[in-house]
Formats: structure tokens, sequence, C-alpha cells
């Protein structure tokens, strides 16, 4: 038995728990996330890493918040109580409509394998459908997509509890209709597998390689197999190129005469999917493609700054595992991720000189591309080395296509709660993700620093 006091912000009052802990019935390591009504059952299957998926319950014991007014009182909170796990270092919450919104607070608590200590009850952003395939394309009615909060990087875990508290009814409604939870709540438990072939990276942000590049190291992008997988040989890293062969190269996969784009920036060094050990039996096979790359949207991953560097492909293979299994994505949302030491990661799958078809902001996927700096940044500063960081991959990335940093481009929205679908919206072409859509992400903290991210970005390119 465990006792433990409930306090954290966007909880109005707390209250002490008696909790048992309880494993889960049936779990087992090396598992797939589980369809729902299974009650905790798992399916062992053979590949790196794990999820295990447990329904959540109607809380017997309230945790103390109350309205105030018996008439009012909130809708019943939901969770699970503290129980034993098989280890896990990423944590988040699904629901079954997508297009069902969470009006209230999600928050967990977690146990550290090594000390046994338990975590302070933490924070799950749950506004997390803005960072989706757009309305209308076939990612989006898969039929597999759910409603999801952000995951939670909470490091080596093995016991966990959870509670989602709904919105208190709103006063001004006569009723005092309780708003609802959204139906089929999972708690959702990422192990992202340990992979022999991962690039070690250390936490000054320089990569440790096994040996020198060979010729097909020095390639532009991965290649793949005839069903879109990974090839043995597809190297680990991408390295830096100088302005002047990322030119020429930029010039020839584009068949333009040279001197035809003069401004692209260096192409720098790039960390690939086999690089932090992505799993692509996980992801569908066939890629989807844009036209262009006219914009970049600069998020934050929202899965909190308690990693190291060298924790970040760990972290990576945790948000691809969360948005395809337990999200029903076709990949891995962003194109592009960044770590706090300026590590640059391939994120979605398709060639990192293509325009890729993300699912990173809800309504302007469509010729952009999405680069998530993992952390949280709403209240901490980015460290400057990510800042860099998005400033030469921009430089890059966006010369490929012609596009200006400092410049400004017209998109036309697939539908966001920002901007209606079909508007055609002028926006920076290095935007923060709250420029398309009524959202916090990049974060506060992180959206202050794009306008110097532009301007590095562009001198870079030779503007």
């Amino acid at each position: 038995m465990r006792a433990f006091i409930a306090s954290s912000i966007g909880v109005t009052c707390a209250a002490v728990l008696v909790l048992p802990l309880a494993v889960p019935a049936g779990a087992a390591p090396d598992t797939r996330t589980v369809p729902a009504g299974s009650a905790g059952s798992v399916q062992s299957v053979d590949v790196p890493g794990s999820t295990q998926s447990l329904p959540m319950r109607t809380l017997s014991e309230p945790f103390g918040r109350s309205t105030g007014d018996p008439a009012r009182t909130a809708a019943p909170e939901r969770g699970l109580p503290e129980r034993e796990v098989h280890p896990f270092s990423l944590v988040g919450v699904v629901w079954d409509d997508a297009n069902a919104e969470l009006h209230g607070t999600v928050q967990v608590r977690t146990r550290a394998t090594d000390t046994g200590a338990w975590s302070d009850w933490q924070d799950l952003e749950t506004h997390n459908a803005e960072h989706s395939a757009d309305p209308g394309t076939a990612e989006r009615d898969s039929g597999t997509v759910r409603g999801s909060t952000a995951p939670l990087w909470v490091g080596d875990s093995d016991a966990v509890a959870v509670r989602v508290s709904p919105e208190a009814p709103d006063p001004q409604d006569r009723t005092g209709s309780a708003v609802p939870l959204p139906a089929g709540l999972r708690l959702e438990l990422v192990d992202p597998g340990k992979d022999p072939r991962q690039l070690p990276v250390t936490d000054t942000g320089t990569a440790v390689a096994a040996g020198a590049m060979s010729a097909a190291g020095a390639r532009v992008q991965a290649d793949t197999t005839a069903d879109g997988r990974t090839a043995a040989l597809a190297p680990s890293v991408l390295p830096a190129l100088s302005k002047a062969r990322s030119e020429a190269q930029g010039e020839a996969e584009a068949g333009l005469a040279p001197g035809a784009r003069p401004y692209i920036g260096p192409r720098p060094r790039i960390i690939t999917r086999k690089g932090w050990g992505a799993d692509e039996k996980l992801r569908e096979r066939k890629f989807v493609y844009t036209g262009k790359v006219k914009a970049a949207f600069i998020h934050h991953s929202a899965t909190g700054n308690n990693y190291t560097c060298s924790q970040a492909p760990s972290v990576l293979r945790g948000i691809y595992r969360y948005h395809v299994k337990s999200s029903g994505w076709r990949d891995i949302g962003y194109n592009f991720a960044v770590d706090k030491c300026g590590n640059i990661y391939e994120g979605r799958a398709g060639g990192v000189t293509k325009a890729v078809l993300g699912a990173h902001t809800l309504g302007f996927n469509t010729n952009s591309m999405g680069i998530a700096v993992l952390g949280t940044f709403t209240k901490s500063n980015p460290p400057a080395a990510a800042v860099t960081a998005v400033a030469k991959l921009t430089a890059w990335k966006l010369g490929l296509f012609g596009a200006n940093p400092r410049g400004k481009v017209t998109l036309v929205s697939g539908g966001s709660n920002k901007y209606k679908k079909g508007k055609k919206v002028k926006l920076n072409v290095i935007s923060g993700h709250r420029d398309g859509f009524a959202t916090e992400c990049p974060g506060a903290r992180l959206y202050k620093k794009l306008g110097s991210a532009r301007t590095s970005s562009a001198k870079l390119q030779g503007r």
C-alpha cells in the first residue's frame, strides 16, 4: 500500500489516497497496442520496443475536485490507481474518436525503475488534434486514427498512475451539464526498445561513429528497398556538406543547370531513420509527397525536457511508436526533429530532400515541412544549439525549393480551428505552429526565437 498527495497545476484541491499496486493481467514485454475491449491483454510480437495499452475506469474515489454546488457536480474522473507494469519510458492517453476533444486535464505519476521513487503529478498536453493529417486525406480518413494527448517522456519506469479530470460545468450553463470525457480512454505506455544499430550520440551533440563513412554514407538520402523499407546499406548519418556541394547536389537532383539555384544553405549533418533505430515494419510502406516545400512549421514535441541528448534517439523511437501504434498515423508526424544539443534527425520516411507529406500542422501539411524541437518550451528557453540547428536545416531544405527564410508565402488551408478550408493565408516561410492553428505550440519561448532563426537561415543561404 502506498499513500500519496495529489497536487499539481490544474487541480483545485488535494486529497490523500491509499491505493494498491497491481500488475495488469496478462501484461508482457514486446507488445503492440492492445485492441479496445481486451481489458489489458497483450499480444507478443518480435519487434523492438513495445506498447502497453490499458483501458481506464471510473475512479471509485474522486480526487477531491468539486464545483461547490451539488447540482453542478463535474463528470466522474477516470483513470487508473498506482500499478506495476512492464518497463516503459514514454506515456500518453488516447481515445476512440479523433474528432472529439478532451476538455479537462490529464496527469500521470510514474515510478523510476532505478530508484523506486515516484514522480510528482505531471501534466500531459491534451490539445493534440492540431498535430495530425489534414481533413479529407487518406491518412486522416483511414479509420485507424484516434484522439490523443501529446506523449510525455518520463524515462525508465515500472509503475504508473493516471487521472483524467473533466472540466467543471460552465457556470453560465443553467442546465448544469457536466462536460463529458471522450469514450474509450486508454493509457499508452511505450517502451522505445534498444536498437543495436543506433548511432551513439554524446551530450555535447557529437556523434560517435564506428568508423569512417562509406561511400553509401555520403548519399543525399537513405536507400530504400522496392517496398519502401530502409535498405541494409543505408547510412546511419548524412555528413554535413559545404554550401557549394549542397548547391551542386540540389541542382543535379532537380535537373537544373549549374547556378540555377544559388540560395541553398550547406547541408547540415543529419541522423537518418536508421541512425536513430526506426523500426521500418511499423509504418505504412508507401510514401506520399506534395508539390514543393514552401514553408517550415516549427514545433515543440511537448514531451518534456527531462532527457539527455544520448537518449534523444530513444525519445524519437517512442514518439514514432506512439504516433503509429497508439494514435493510428501512417508514420511519425514530423519531417525532422532537433534535440537540445542541436542534433538533427530525419523524421517521416520518404527521403530528406523530398517534399514528404507530414502530419504536423493540421490544415497546412501540404507544401510544408514540420520540424519538432524535442522538449517543452512554454516556460523554458530553448537551447541556443537547437535554434541554430533549426536555422541550418531550414537554410538547406527550404533552399532546395527556392524558398527565402525571411520571406512570406501564401498557403491554402486544408481546414483548421484558425482558418477555414480553402482560405488563402499569408504566412512567414518559417512559421510557428500557432501561426496556422490556435495552439500554444511551439511554446512561447521557442516562438520568440523564430525571428533570429529566420535571419540566420537566410544568411546561410547567402542572402
